[in-house]
């Protein structure tokens, strides 16, 4: 790897991210070679995203007479990679977008580490509509680009041909995702998938899972393996790592796949319901620009904003340090300067320090923004009441829920946890507090989690909503006084400044007793 090691001290990391490079350690390009390279009657092999032939270098090796095709998109690049492979006669460099190029070639095999970029970096609007009328799949807008060029490259793969993909796992358990593991599953060229135990982060430069896609197009197999792989090292022993195989029919591309190769944690446990039949879970507040609408004392003064037009809000993780926020934090945060508001400029758009402050987000082109452009009037605040409990977006050491005794907004930072008004399940607010501070109630979560690299988990409002939970309805009066009482002395504990954990951990016990299956 001594070429993309020059490479990276020669260019910038902006460089780098805009075009979303990052480079495949050799262990694992080396599997996916290997992969390929059993292709019978191989001759001909594309690269849709070469970047410096990595993954050529090692074919070329053990077979050098193959025809390559390749494409990149970054002439910087691709200048360099061309002169490293000047002395191969056999290779087809293409300064071109993959997605808008070749589709009328077939491949007897595809190799890739596809560029990975976050939902905003990247324009998908027209690349989604090719997709769209070349393969008849109408994708979600948020789909990433890493999974148009698997999907192309199953398209153009000859019978019996086959591909290896690098590519961030988050597409398994992931909404915009189904369409995509059920086209998969129709091609009926799925074989293997490779999951990184997300211990490590594979990639230098990249905050993302990662996972080898395997992929053979012939009707012979019609199951499907998974294998966890916890560092590069076990892959030393491919094709006999561990795998866990399932009948094709039997895979559900409706469903998060890290059912078929983790434990869930929910099968412990019995009387389980989903979630949204008790709460409802949504974002928190996204103004678009933060800067501009994000108050605190000073900045109220300077611009002579009245008290009126400033709703009190957290505006960031780090200034909810317990799992009570109370009026006492707020007013703490307010001596601190911190900032705790949100201008609400709709109230007094006709006050004349308002008037003046709506037009300087204009002159700085705030109403320009992505989502200020689509609200009206564009310095409009979303609607989003103050919910009894936050739920934290991210996390590394488990999921953080707060409870908003101040009865204050927030940001996206958090999501909102709203308990249902149902005649048929109205749940004690406590009681459902004092669940969701349990191991088990996380534990439970942890099945609909989303995992990013260096051990970062995520949950969108919807991973919660369609998650499951106990169903507290079948505690008596006394078990549930008593869960009551245990979080009550938890609170004081804490408020007192002196958490005392036992409390939490009394409640645990109590649920794995009466719920464990």
């Amino acid at each position: 790897m001594i070429l993309e090691k020059e490479y990276k001290k020669q260019t910038s990391i902006s460089h780098r991210k805009k075009y979303a490079q990052f480079f495949t350690p050799e262990p694992v390009a080396q599997i996916m070679v290997d992969w390929i390279l059993d292709t019978p009657k191989l001759q001909t092999l594309l690269e849709p995203a070469f970047g410096l032939g990595v993954f050529s270098r090692l074919v070329l090796e053990r077979k050098g007479n193959i025809n390559i095709t390749s494409f990149d998109v970054d002439p910087i690049i691709f200048d360099i990679a061309k002169q490293n492979f000047e002395s191969f006669s056999n290779i087809n460099y293409f300064l071109e977008d993959y997605l808008f190029n070749d589709w009328d070639n077939k491949y007897d095999t595809i190799i890739c580490n596809p560029p990975y970029f976050k939902f905003h970096d990247y324009e998908n609007k027209k690349t989604l509509e090719e997709i769209k009328n070349r393969l008849r799949i109408n994708l979600s807008g948020f789909t990433n680009v890493y999974t148009l060029f698997l999907l192309k490259s199953i398209f153009q793969l000859n019978e019996n041909g086959r591909a290896a993909y690098i590519i961030p796992s988050e597409f398994l358990n992931s909404d915009y995702g189904k369409l995509v593991k059920e086209y998969l599953l129709k091609s009926k060229a799925l074989r293997h998938i490779i999951i990184f135990d997300f211990k490590e982060n594979i990639f230098d430069d990249a905050l993302t899972t990662s996972a080898i896609v395997l992929l053979q197009k012939n009707n012979t197999s019609q199951k499907v393996s998974f294998s966890n792989i916890n560092n590069l090292s076990e892959l030393k022993a491919f094709p006999n790592i561990p795998k866990i195989e399932f009948e094709t029919k039997i895979l559900n591309p409706d469903i998060k796949w890290r059912k078929y190769y983790q434990e869930q944690k929910s099968e412990r446990y019995k009387d389980l319901i989903p979630f949204k039949n008790v709460t409802k879970v949504v974002r928190g507040i996204a103004t678009g620009a933060n800067e501009y609408f994000t108050f605190n004392q000073s900045k109220a003064n300077k611009y002579k904003v009245i008290n009126e037009c400033l709703l009190a809000c957290i505006t960031k993780s780090k200034d909810v340090t317990s799992p009570f926020f109370t009026n006492d934090d707020f007013e703490k945060l307010k001596n601190e300067d911190a900032n705790i508001y949100l201008i609400d400029a709709c109230k007094k758009q006709n006050e004349e320090n308002i008037r003046k402050y709506i037009k300087l987000g204009e002159h700085e082109e705030i109403d320009k923004k992505y989502l200020t452009s689509k609200r009206t009037p564009w310095y409009s605040l979303e609607n989003r009441p103050p919910s009894p409990i936050w739920v934290g977006v991210f996390n590394r050491n488990g999921m953080k829920f707060i409870r908003n005794e101040a009865n204050i907004s927030n940001l996206t930072t958090f999501h909102c946890i709203y308990p249902n008004s149902n005649l048929f399940y109205k749940i004690n607010i406590d009681l459902l507090f004092a669940y969701l501070l349990t191991d088990v109630a996380k534990q439970i979560f942890s099945d609909n989690r989303r995992e990013y690299g260096d051990g970062l988990k995520k949950f969108e409002p919807n991973d919660l909503n369609n998650a499951l939970m106990l169903d507290l309805s079948k505690l008596d009066n006394e078990t549930e006084n008593e869960i009551i009482n245990l979080y009550t002395d938890y609170r004081n504990s804490v408020v007192n400044k002196k958490p005392d954990e036992k409390y939490i951990e009394e409640i645990n016990k109590i649920l794995i007793r009466i719920y464990e299956a």
